[in-house]
């Protein structure tokens, strides 16, 4: 059984790399997980943050992606509580 809220680091990691880690997360992804958190970082930039939202907004698990509690986090929003 996975957590319901699922945290995710990225930091260091390349856009191919991350890719690969959130796919695995989102298949591993269970009925009582509602939100996967991408702690992406902001300080280098936004190209993992870019990245998330481009490849993940019409992708079939996500209801939705929306901003964390800062700029260094976005969510990926499986189901509604």
């Amino acid at each position: 059984m996975e957590s319901p809220i699922v945290n995710l680091d990225l930091h260091g990691m390349f856009r191919e790399d991350a890719i690969k880690a959130i796919d695995r997360a989102l298949k591993n992804a269970d009925d009582c997980t509602y939100q996967i958190k991408l702690i992406h970082g902001y300080n280098r930039g936004t190209s993992l943050k870019n990245m998330i939202i481009d490849e993940y907004k019409y992708h079939p698990k996500v209801l939705r992606i929306q901003p964390g509690d800062n700029l260094g986090i976005t969510v990926l929003v499986l189901r509604e509580l």
